[in-house]
């Protein structure tokens, strides 16, 4: 493939002459089944923090269009996950996005991608965690930035954990988080207002009252509409210690895009239908909405649901998004002595220590000292750019590999579809957000053309380890 090379094509030579990873040499392990990666990556979807924390401000928007918003939203999000599916199990690396494009489209549209994920693997955490102590109000008055970054703290010492470990603690949580998002969708079935007319022929609140919902109101919510489901695609990053990543890599993006889709969609239908005035949309909450059908008791357990599902989505991003980072060392993306930190495996648990504690805490920082939620509004622009390079890539890929892999039905439509839609409502997005994201590529295509292009054959040797059962040191 195109400027890359293979697990088994850069033999067992170690890197920068770094000698093994403190008693797991042999790289990450394949131990996780695919019921434990779905619990991981549905924790990294966390339906009910989207449920709980974005979907309101699309409803301050979008009013009861927000169903219709949130339907495209899956609907593009499927034939993005087709593309993660046939990427993600011909080349099943940590690195993820990056490492699939890289052995698809070449080193550098490879390396911006990198960039990209970049953006959302140290801002999205401390963002999630924020919210901690606003949903933990009702029971004790918290310093906001304070508990954002004890959280931090927190997940990154679970994320240091054996990762099956990880996956039965996220999977209890992950549990109680549904059960928040499952009380809201039975207390708005009990007081629904209105027919189901109102998700088609939906309004959202103007300057003169209801107004009619739009198709331009649609296009200008899409990428946040893709957001409120976005983490399906990590199951990249846990590709390297999945068993039989060939056939498991798409059962867990699809299953996990299908059961977050619907832990998020069923609630927003009936909050939708319940609500006395659509009006309320625009400036209530699901705190509000709990706290008017089941009482004050009722809202605040589920609010301590949705403190729970934070703290669940701050653990499994920073055990996924560390992932991204140890494959980068490994790949030898950066100079000699950080790759050999980055690539260090811990020698009783065998996560990637050092790359989980450059992700964690930068994060409790970021949380702490920062005003990091001000960054949040690029996130949405960044997933979709690299969305669109991702679709690309699964355009090219059928016409360069024969190696083995699941293959999506009505190719090369998914991807087309990707290119098409999210591209178009890139064109809408906000210029500020636009001109961030372009700074952030053109600051990435500097370091490659200056430093990882010079040494090709040495640097951002991006490896496939599809088929190893466990990596020697590269």
């Amino acid at each position: 493939m195109t400027e890359t090379i293979t697990a088994r094509a850069a033999g067992t030579a170690p890197a920068d002459g770094h000698e093994g990873t403190e008693g797991h040499g042999g790289g990450l392990a394949r131990v996780l089944g695919p019921a434990g990666a779905v619990l991981l990556v549905l924790s990294c979807i966390t339906p009910a923090s989207s449920l709980f924390i974005i979907v309101p401000e699309m409803m301050a928007s979008q009013g009861s269009g927000v169903v219709l918003t949130i339907l495209a939203g899956i609907l593009i999000s499927v034939a993005v996950g087709a593309c993660y599916a046939e990427l993600g199990t011909r080349v099943a690396s940590a690195g993820g996005e990056y490492a699939m494009v890289t052995h698809t489209l070449g080193r550098c549209a490879g390396w911006l991608t990198f960039a990209l994920s970049g953006v959302l693997l140290w801002v999205i955490p401390p963002v999630i965690a924020l919210g901690t102590a606003d949903y933990l109000s009702d029971l004790v008055s918290l310093d906001r930035a304070a508990t954002g970054a004890v959280v931090m703290l927190v997940a990154t010492g679970i994320a240091l954990l054996d990762i099956r470990a990880n996956a039965l603690v996220t999977g209890i949580f992950l549990l109680l988080e549904i059960v928040a998002a499952a009380v809201v969708a039975l207390l708005g079935a009990a007081h629904v207002q209105r027919g189901p007319g109102e998700l088609l022929s939906a309004h959202v609140l103007g300057d003169s009252g209801l107004e009619p919902f739009t198709a331009a109101l649609l296009v200008s919510g899409l990428t946040v509409g893709v957001f409120v489901v976005s983490g399906f695609g990590t199951a990249a990053y846990l590709a390297e210690e999945v068993v039989e990543p060939r056939r498991n890599v798409a059962r867990v993006v699809f299953w996990s895009l299908g059961l977050g889709g619907l832990v998020i969609l069923v609630p927003t239908v009936t909050t939708v239908l319940a609500v006395d005035d659509l009006g309320a949309l625009a400036t209530g909450d699901f705190s509000e909405f709990v706290r008017a059908w089941g009482g004050d008791a009722t809202a605040v357990a589920v609010n301590l649901g949705i403190a729970i599902a934070i703290l669940n989505a701050a653990i499994v991003m920073v055990l996924q998004n560390s992932r991204v980072v140890y494959a980068s060392g490994r790949d030898r993306a950066w100079p000699p002595a950080v790759n050999r930190a980055l690539s260090l495996l811990g020698p009783r648990y065998g996560a990637p220590w050092v790359a989980t504690l450059v992700i964690g805490i930068p994060g409790a920082v970021l949380a702490w000292a920062v005003d990091i939620e001000a960054l949040l509004g690029i996130t949405s622009v960044v997933i979709s750019a690299m969305y669109v390079a991702l679709a690309i890539a699964a355009i090219k890929v059928r016409r360069m590999s024969t190696a083995p892999g699941w293959r999506m039905p009505l190719w090369p439509l998914p991807p087309l579809l990707v290119v098409l839609a999210v591209g178009y409502a890139l064109v809408g997005a906000d210029p500020v957000d636009l001109a961030i994201t372009g700074g952030i590529l053109a600051a990435a295509l500097v370091y490659y053309l200056t430093y990882l292009a010079r040494r090709p054959d040495e640097r951002f040797v991006v490896i496939d380890p599809t088929d190893e059962p466990a990596l020697q040191e590269i």
